[in-house]
C-alpha cells in the first residue's frame, strides 16, 4: 500500500476522523471549514480554512504532508506562499515535533492524523507510511517550483557551479602536491598514520622548480585514479594502497619483461586480498595465485611499506563489476601505462597539439579505458568464475569520470604552475566542451528535477549539478541558491 496525497485530502475534506482533534498540549481543534482544495496554484494544499484551536478561531491555509519532515524537505519553511498556514497536518510525526516554522518565523501547530483515525485503519496506514519512508530518496525542495525559472538562468548557474567545482578540485590537488614535495624533502615515507604539518610547511614558499619531478606527478595521478576506482566504499583503502605500493618502488622493476606481473602481484599481496588457503576448486585459480605469490617472493625484500587485511575491503552490496579485485586488476594496467608509456607526458604533449577537441577526447579515452584480459576476464573474486566474460576492467563510463575528475584538473594545475597560459586555456576549453558518457544517479535526479535532462551529459553542467546538490540542496541553503532564491521569494 502506498499513501497517495489525494487519499489524505479526502480524509481532511470529509472530516473522516473518529476521535476529537487536539494539539500536543491538549488544546482542542475544531475544523469549522476545511478550506478550498488548492488544485491550480503552487502552495498549501487547502486555502482559506477556518480552524478553532483552543479558544481562538484562525482563518488561513492548511498544509498536509505524509511526514513531518516534509515541511523542510519540500522547502515550505523558506517559501513565502506558506506564511498563511494555520495548521500542519501529517500522517507520521517521525521526529515527535509539535510545530513547524514559517519563513516569517511564526510557529504553526502540527498534528498527527493517524492518532485520530479508526484503530484498524491506523495499523495498515502506519505500515504504508513506514514503507514509503524506507523507500524515499531525497527530493530537492524546489522540485515543484523551479519551472518558474528560465532554462537559461538555470544553465548559467550550473555553469558557474561546474567551473567553481573544477577550480576547487585543482586547488585540493595543489595542496596534495605541495604535501608530497614537502614529505619527500623531509624523507618521510607514506602512507602516514599521523603527521602534523607545522608552521614550516604552511609558511614554505614553493617555486615551480619544486614541482619539476615527474615521479611526483606520476604518483599524484596514480593515487587519484586508484581513489576514483574505489568508488565510495573502497576509495580510502584504494588510496592507501596506491601510497603504499608507490611509483618509486615499482620503478625498480620497470625494465623487467614481467613488469605487469610485478605490479599486479605487489598490489594484490599488499592489499591482503590473496587467499591464505591454497586449496582451490579450479586449476586456473591455483595457477594464478601461485604466479602472484612466486612473483611477490622475488620482490618483497625491497618492499618496506604496510600491508592490509581482507577486512579492509568492502564487497557487500557492490555490483561484481565494481569489486575491488577487478578495480585493482584494471588499476595495475594504468599504473603500468603511467610508468612505461609516460602517460602524463603524453597528455601534456597532446594539449600542445593542434588536434580538435573530439580527437583529443577520443585519444585520452582510449588511453584510460582498460580491456579485460587474463584471469580476471572471467572471475570476479578468487576461485569464483563469472557466468559471462567481462569486457572491460575500466570502461567508457568510469574512464570519463577519471578524465574529468583527475586528468583534466591535474593538467590544468601543471600548466598553471609552469605558466603555460595557452595550454591551461586549452584544458579549460576541453573541460567546458567535454561530454560524459557516464551515468550518475544523483545527476539524473537533479537533471530531471530541473527539467534539464538533455544537458546533464555535458561535463560542466554534470559537475555543476553535483555541486548544487552537495553545497546547497542537502545543506538547506536554498535561499543562497540562484534557483531557490528566485522561486521561494
Amino acid at each position: 500500500m502506498k499513501v497517495h496525497e489525494k487519499f489524505l485530502y479526502e480524509i481532511w475534506k470529509e472530516k473522516k476522523i473518529v476521535k476529537s482533534l487536539s494539539t500536543a498540549d491538549s488544546q482542542s481543534i475544531e475544523i469549522i471549514d476545511p478550506g478550498m482544495q488548492n488544485k491550480e496554484l503552487a502552495g498549501p494544499d487547502f486555502l482559506s480554512a477556518r480552524i478553532r484551536i483552543g479558544n481562538i478561531t484562525y482563518l488561513g491555509d492548511v498544509e498536509i504532508d505524509t511526514l513531518h519532515s516534509d515541511w523542510k524537505t519540500h522547502g515550505h519553511y523558506i517559501d513565502n506562499k506558506y506564511n498563511k498556514v494555520i495548521l500542519h497536518v501529517v500522517l507520521s510525526n517521525e521526529k515527535n515535533k509539535n510545530y513547524v516554522l514559517t519563513k516569517e518565523g511564526r510557529k504553526v501547530q502540527s498534528i498527527c492524523l493517524v492518532d485520530f483515525l479508526d484503530k484498524n485503519f491506523q495499523d495498515s496506514l502506519r505500515d504504508a507510511i513506514r514503507n514509503e519512508r524506507n523507500n524515499r530518496t531525497f527530493n530537492m525542495p524546489c522540485a515543484e517550483l523551479n519551472s518558474l525559472v528560465a532554462e537559461k538562468e538555470k544553465l548559467n548557474f550550473l555553469f558557474n557551479l561546474g567551473t567553481v567545482r573544477f577550480k576547487n578540485k585543482t586547488k585540493s590537488i595543489f595542496d596534495r602536491l605541495k604535501e608530497m614535495v614537502y614529505l619527500k624533502e623531509m624523507n618521510i615515507r607514506e602512507p602516514i598514520v599521523r603527521y602534523d604539518f607545522g608552521d614550516e610547511f604552511f609558511n614554505k614558499k614553493f617555486s615551480h622548480s619544486d614541482f619539476d619531478d615527474k615521479v611526483i606527478w606520476q604518483q599524484l595521478v596514480y593515487e587519484m585514479i586508484f581513489e576514483a576506482l574505489g568508488y565510495s566504499k573502497n576509495k580510502d583503502i584504494m588510496l592507501k594502497l596506491a601510497k603504499a605500493v608507490n611509483i618509486e618502488f615499482l620503478k625498480n622493476y620497470s625494465n623487467q619483461e614481467n613488469f605487469d606481473k610485478v605490479i599486479a602481484s605487489t598490489l594484490f599481496n599488499v592489499s591482503g586480498l590473496i587467499p591464505t588457503e591454497f586449496s582451490f576448486s579450479e586449476e586456473a585459480t591455483s595457477e594464478y595465485v601461485r604466479e602472484l605469490v612466486e612473483t611477490w617472493d622475488k620482490v618483497k625484500d625491497k618492499y618496506d611499506g604496510p600491508t592490509f587485511s581482507p577486512e579492509s575491503w568492502h564487497f557487500f552490496k557492490l555490483r561484481p563489476q565494481n569489486f575491488p579485485t577487478l578495480r585493482i586488476a584494471g588499476g595495475s594496467r594504468l599504473v603500468q601505462r603511467i610508468i612505461e608509456d609516460e602517460l602524463i607526458k603524453k597528455f601534456i604533449d597532446l594539449t600542445h597539439s593542434e588536434n580538435t577537441i573530439n580527437k583529443v577526447t577520443n585519444y585520452i579515452r582510449n588511453i584510460i579505458i582498460v580491456n579485460s584480459a587474463g584471469y580476471w576476464k572471467n572471475h570476479f573474486t578468487f576461485d569464483k568464475k563469472a557466468k559471462e566474460e567481462l569486457k572491460y576492467f575500466i570502461g567508457l563510463s568510469r574512464a570519463d569520470e577519471i578524465i574529468v575528475n583527475v586528468i583534466l584538473p591535474v593538467l590544468s594545475l601543471y600548466f598553471e604552475i609552469f605558466s603555460e597560459q595557452e595550454a591551461a586555456r586549452n584544458i579549460k576549453n576541453l573541460y567546458l566542451n567535454y561530454t560524459q558518457k557516464s551515468s550518475n544517479q544523483l545527476v539524473n535526479q537533479v537533471g530531471d528535477t530541473l527539467n534539464l535532462t538533455n544537458m546533464k551529459k555535458k561535463s560542466v553542467y554534470y559537475q555543476g549539478m553535483i555541486e548544487l546538490f552537495r553545497s546547497y540542496c542537502v545543506k538547506e541553503k536554498c535561499l543562497e541558491c540562484k534557483i531557490g532564491e528566485k522561486v521561494f521569494n
